[in-house]
């Protein structure tokens, strides 16, 4: 805010010296010119008392002046002739002086001179324009200040303070056109902040309860476990059959706690799962638009050759921010384990579906680990090094399939393909 307010202190500073300074200047170029026509009107007197030539003329080889015209004092006495006398001529100014030859005097003398400029005129046409200038760039400076920059101000820390979590109050509605989607975005981003961590402390809470209780129940066939362990080491059991029991039971037990830590495993997946997709419609351009729009100048950058394919702009059903999610994660998936040669995305349909096939090239992955691309928390042996949690395609499969899509993935020779399949 200061600085817009320096500003627009600099700019009435500068308008003044401006003004100043063009106005100094003007008034010096009209006295010089003041000057410069009389002392060429001087010249041209003393050439005609020396000359005695009285008639009308045009003069050469004079700046200023250019036409010199007589009067006799005979003529002078006609009203009509000393009317005419006076007018001025093609908008030139004039001068007019008396002739006077030996303490006679003969008649009159006028000098028609042009002006190089209009002084005065256009000292006054300067200061409009300048004075309009300045009053709409000042305007200009005042509406930014008014209607963007403070009201962006008082916002400015909002950001900073959603990042560690301490804004607690309500983001201001405004209906300013330029800041209404910048603040309800804001406050979607407040209200999303606010359901997850409502969610993530509600899913803590359960997680805790849930193993409270799973330990709980998980020490009974520990203990039990332990149990028949020590009495076949400690040779308890004599007879065949009661080892055989005691074998039983331990087996017995320990589908037990197999079965409570699929339980841990089906509970942490399911807090995974929850991914909300808004049901809709959305056109097949708008996507490849986001596409390009976030990764062409990338790529670019990074020397990686993006091929995007001809489509038709078909109505895809879906979630268009869940359907550029996944692209985006397959997108960096191929960014980080790909050659760094070339992606491409080529369109297609089939059986009433829309198509996305997506190609990065580099090593293909193993069969081993082609087999799990899909699970959770699963990593290659490619991705030594290399940041990821292991859900990226995880989720990616939930999405399509909540949107009644499928997505699947493909080896090739020279790299990766990665199918999305869209209904129509």
């Amino acid at each position: 805010m200061k600085k817009i307010n320096g500003l627009i202190v600099a700019f009435v500073i500068a308008y003044v010296l401006i003004s100043v300074l063009a106005t100094t200047y003007l008034t010096k170029q009209g006295q010089g010119q003041e000057s410069s026509y009389k002392v060429e009107i001087n010249r041209l007197m003393e050439d005609i008392r020396v000359s005695a030539n009285y008639e009308d003329r045009m003069v050469n080889g004079y700046v200023y002046v250019k036409e010199v015209k007589f009067l006799t004092m005979e003529q002078a006495q006609d009203t009509a002739i000393f009317n005419t006398f006076l007018l001025s001529k093609n908008g030139m100014a004039y001068q007019i002086e008396p002739l006077v030859i030996n303490d006679a005097q003969k008649g009159y003398v006028r000098f028609n001179y042009r002006r190089q400029f209009d002084t005065k005129g256009l000292l006054i046409r300067f200061e409009l324009i300048l004075t309009g200038v300045f009053i709409i760039v000042l305007v200009i400076l005042l509406y930014l200040r008014q209607n963007i920059i403070k009201p962006f101000t008082r916002f400015s820390s909002v950001p900073y303070e959603l990042a560690k979590g301490r804004f607690k109050g309500e983001i201001e509605e405004s209906k300013n056109h330029f800041l209404g989607k910048f603040l309800w975005g804001i406050g979607m981003l407040k209200d999303q902040l606010d359901s997850s961590k409502r969610k993530e402390l509600k899913l803590e809470k359960e997680k805790k309860m849930m193993l409270l209780s799973i330990s709980h129940d998980i020490k009974t066939p520990l203990n039990n476990i332990k149990l028949y362990a020590k009495a076949l080491e400690e040779q308890v059991y004599t007879t065949e059959e009661e080892q055989l029991h005691a074998a039983h039971q331990i087996g017995e037990r320990t589908v037990e706690i197999e079965n409570f830590v699929s339980e841990i495993v089906k509970t942490s997946s399911e807090d995974i799962l929850n991914i909300e997709v808004q049901s809709g419609e959305f056109y097949l351009e708008n996507l490849v638009k986001l596409i390009r729009a976030s990764y062409e100048g990338r790529c670019a950058l990074s020397h990686l050759q993006l091929s995007i394919g001809e489509y038709e702009n078909k109505l895809i059903k879906g979630d268009m921010d869940r359907a550029y999610e996944v692209v985006e994660n397959i997108m960096e998936n191929a960014w980080k384990y790909g050659d760094g040669r070339q992606i491409s995305i080529s369109f297609y349909e089939e059986d009433y579906c829309q198509l996305i096939r997506i190609h990065n090239s580099g090593e293909p992955v193993s069969t081993q680990d082609f087999n799990h691309l899909f699970d959770s928390f699963f990593r290659g042996s490619n991705t030594e090094g290399k940041d990821g949690s292991g859900l990226g395609l995880y989720i990616c499969q939930q999405i399509m399939r909540k949107m009644n899509g499928e997505i699947f993935a493909e080896v090739k020779a020279d790299g990766m393909d990665f199918v999305l399949v869209f209904a129509e």
